[in-house]
């Protein structure tokens, strides 16, 4: 066995919360919501590319008995990580949503990282290469 990358990750939510949350990585990030298989639950996929669901949002309902509480903490887990790129238009999208965020460049690498949390209260992470960033259309 080999792991290459992440696939997916999951955000298990209040129903209530589902559309809140949903609308942040659409409307922040630019996540396009997209196909999801017919779960006897609401949620969202949410991808990142034509093909690439990169975030799954689960509403957990009251029958469910499979131990996964939105009201649980995360313990050790502390973010995700998602490659990017034009992080002007990214600082901009943050700040015309009222996100507030830092941002810390990776020491001796020509990356950026720009951190904030979702409404979730979820650490997340955006990653540039700033080589990439140099060549952008300005």
């Amino acid at each position: 066995m080999r792991i290459t990358h992440i696939d997916h990750y999951n955000i298990r939510l209040k129903p209530s919360d589902l559309k809140v949350i949903r609308d942040f990585y659409v409307d922040v990030l630019g996540l396009t919501e997209g196909a999801r298989p017919h779960f006897n639950f609401p949620g969202y996929w949410l991808y990142g590319g034509a093909d690439a669901a990169i975030l799954h949002l689960a509403a957990t309902l009251p029958d469910q008995a499979d131990g996964i509480s939105p009201e649980k903490p995360t313990g050790q887990f502390d973010h995700i990580s998602l490659k990017a790129s034009d992080s002007v238009s990214a600082r901009a999208r943050l700040v015309a949503a009222g996100v507030p965020f830092d941002e810390r460049p990776v020491p001796g690498w020509r990356m950026n990282q720009i951190f904030f949390k979702d409404p979730a209260g979820l650490k997340v992470e955006l990653t540039f290469d700033m080589e990439r960033e140099d060549h952008l259309p300005k």
